[in-house]
Order: C-alpha cells, then sequence, then structure tokens
C-alpha cells in the first residue's frame, strides 16, 4: 500500500463515517442530549403534545424494551434500502424496523418521528447508534391509546432470532 498523506487520511475517514451515517447519528445524539437534560421545560412539553402518529408508535414500542437502533443496510443495492431507519428492540431476540424499501417516505416518517422524540426530550443517546427511550417516555407511552397505533405498528418489518 503506498503512503498517504494527511488530506488523504482524512477523507478516507471522513467517507466512512458518511457511509455509517455519522452526521445524520451526531445530530440526533446531540438533540437528544440538549433536550433530556431540559425534558421540563414548557417548551418540550408543547413539542410532546404535537407528536405524529409514527413518533407515537415508536414510542410505545421502545417502552417494552427501551432501546432503539438508527442504522442503515449499507449492502442493498436500491438506494432507498440503504437508508437510515428506526430498529426497536421488543426483547432480546426480537426488533421491528420501521422501513419500507418500496416506500421510502415510510421510512423517512419514522426517522421524523424519532426526531420528534429526541426534540421532546424523550430519548437518551448511549454509543454510536444506540438510543433509548427515558424513564418519563415510558411512563407517556403507558397513557397512549396502542389500538390507534398498532395498524402503523404493524407495517414495521419484524425480525428476530428465530426468523426466516
Amino acid at each position: 500500500m503506498r503512503d498517504l498523506n494527511p488530506v488523504d487520511n482524512y477523507l478516507h475517514g471522513s467517507w466512512e463515517a458518511l457511509g455509517s451515517g455519522a452526521p445524520m447519528l451526531v445530530a440526533l445524539a446531540q438533540l437528544a442530549s440538549e433536550n433530556w437534560t431540559k425534558s421540563s421545560s414548557s417548551e418540550s412539553q408543547q413539542i410532546v403534545s404535537g407528536l405524529s402518529r409514527e413518533a407515537l408508535a415508536i414510542l410505545v414500542t421502545a417502552s417494552r424494551h427501551g432501546m432503539i437502533e438508527i442504522k442503515a443496510v449499507n449492502a442493498a443495492f436500491e438506494a432507498s434500502a440503504r437508508m437510515l431507519a428506526v430498529y426497536v428492540e421488543l426483547d432480546e431476540d426480537e426488533t421491528l424496523a420501521f422501513r419500507d424499501p418500496e416506500n421510502p417516505s415510510f421510512t423517512m416518517a419514522f426517522l421524523e418521528g424519532f426526531r420528534e422524540l429526541c426534540a421532546a426530550g424523550y430519548i437518551m443517546h448511549h454509543t454510536a447508534r444506540d438510543f433509548s427511550v427515558t424513564p418519563a417516555a415510558i411512563a407517556f407511552a403507558g397513557t397512549l391509546d396502542t389500538d390507534d397505533l398498532q395498524p402503523l405498528i404493524d407495517q414495521a418489518i419484524q425480525f428476530g432470532l428465530h426468523s426466516d
């Protein structure tokens, strides 16, 4: 391998970070962190009252186990299948992926819903692509009518340890 100058090393690292969705993950992590620390403010409460159905669906499903990942399928052939998407762990073995490669707007609506939850102070960032809901989010999720959200949740892709 030939020697790379510092600019080449920087560009390689940046391209790799872009391919992993780092700029979006950093933005979501910062939004979540800033708003989690001030989640009792009246501004956060106004945001909560205007959450989309997608945000509420994420909240309801994530309140079971608490963990959320934001990730892409980098090896997919179609661009819409490579988009960042919201993955919610239902338990140790089952995950819901709020993505639809044939309907990119579905994937984007759930990513926007996740951003809304970050802005409301209901999401905590842990490491890289790993997030969780806050205790306040779990309490709020317990007040929601899940029957109204179930048709939206049913559109997610469920997979797990024993999936085909």
